[in-house]
């Protein structure tokens, strides 16, 4: 599926591009300079100085360059501010998110021996000179990117900016036991969630599972899916996974492929599509899987918090103890009994707290059937219990 492949941008593969690596003799230990090539941007802006605004800062004094970076500014959703000249380029260095230093200004800026930052990249027109690539050593740029092939890559890195500072919380759901209701849960959080305006994204990493586009009632629902993304490689950013997921109102739901086919991805790529769901979302709730692998343990290793359905009988918490053993990181695992038993008494026989009890909701396995998701209100069994879980989560990450 193709639309898997647009999802991905990065300095080592840019859409299946070609990419060289050039260090200048006598730079060991500096930073290798990646040529990357990518595909032409489309969307057209007009140019000119835009003062005020410090998202990314351009740096160069051809008008032509300094169109177009406006422009793959504008296509990347970035407000852009421009430095005519090495000098004015260094009062804002160290302020912007990102600095676009163009090849003609390149060498300047080199001898003025700016501070070393991240998000720094050498841009400019066709195939990049020797001496270009020997300034951009020096000043320590990432990448130098020549236009108009590396555009799609400018827009990609420019649209990832804002991402990093913002991290959502990550719950993970794994059953102590089968049939405990783990996924229906994973399902319930998120569409708790999403009705208070939230932005959710529910990760289906369970492929024996029921599925939760199936629980939550958007399987039928077009959009990318784990096979997609298991035929890429690279960085994903989180503005494009939230675009392409499967989406309902404010939830999305990142699940596998409709007929059964269930093609488990690398460790990298599930990795990567957790890091962007969660720069992208308020909340990402991840539905586990109960056999261990290193899938299920990279995902556990990155939640905020695990929950552990236990099934309320004494077969149920024996179960639920033996997954508790194989899990990388006990600490923060919390117990959610299904069925009437002492909270205390499992909290004891785990040694982890219990966070909530519930028992049937009325009219669930109907909904389920008629595809309809999980019907939460305040007053039912499920909503209540919902809501408690959420409270203690997010109190319990505020608290970390």
């Amino acid at each position: 599926m193709q639309a898997g492949l647009a999802l991905y941008g990065s300095l080592s593969t840019v859409h299946g591009a070609r990419v060289g690596h050039l260090l200048s003799p006598g730079s060991a230990g500096a930073p290798v300079v990646h040529r990357a090539v990518g595909a032409e941007g489309a969307l057209s802006v007009r140019a000119g100085r835009l003062p005020g605004m410090t998202r990314a800062l351009i740096v160069t004094a051809d008008p032509h360059l300094l169109d177009e970076l406006v422009r793959l500014c504008a296509a990347a959703g970035v407000a852009p501010d421009h430095a005519g000249d090495d000098a004015t380029a260094l009062r804002g260095w160290q302020r912007a998110p990102a600095v676009l230093v163009g090849v003609d200004l390149l060498p300047q800026v080199a001898r003025l021996g700016p501070p070393r930052r991240d998000d720094l990249y050498a841009v400019g027109w066709g195939a990049a000179s020797e001496a270009s690539f020997r300034a951009a050593l020096a000043v320590g740029a990432q990448s130098v990117i020549e236009l108009p092939a590396g555009a799609a890559l400018v827009t990609e890195l420019l649209g990832d900016l804002g991402e990093e500072s913002v991290s959502g919380l990550a719950v993970g759901v794994v059953g102590g036991s089968g049939g405990a209701g783990a996924t229906v849960l994973a399902a319930a959080l998120a569409r708790a969630t999403a009705a208070e305006a939230r932005s959710v994204a529910a990760i289906d990493a369970d492929p024996l599972g029921p599925g939760l586009d199936r629980v939550l009632g958007m399987e039928e629902v077009s959009g990318v899916r784990w096979g997609d993304l298991a035929m890429t490689s690279g960085r994903l950013g989180a503005g494009a996974l939230r675009e392409a997921l499967p989406r309902s109102g404010g939830l999305g739901v990142l699940t596998w492929a409709r007929g059964g086919e269930c093609a488990r991805p690398a460790p990298d790529v599930v990795r990567s599509a957790l890091a962007a769901a969660r720069r992208g979302h308020d909340l990402v709730v991840v539905d586990l899987a109960r056999s261990p692998g290193p899938e299920r343990d990279e995902l556990v290793s990155r939640c905020d918090t695990v929950l552990l359905v236990v099934a309320g009988s004494v077969p149920g918490v024996s179960s639920a103890a033996r997954m508790l053993a194989h899990l990388p990181d006990s600490d923060r695992v919390m117990a959610v009994i299904r069925g009437a038993m002492d909270a205390d008494a499992v909290a004891d026989a785990l040694g982890v707290p219990v966070v909530a009890t519930m028992g049937d909701q009325r009219g669930l396995g109907e909904a389920l059937d008629l595809g309809l998701g999980p019907l939460l209100t305040r007053r039912g069994q499920l909503g209540r219990t919902v809501t408690r879980i959420l409270e203690r989560c997010w109190l319990t990450v505020a608290a970390a």
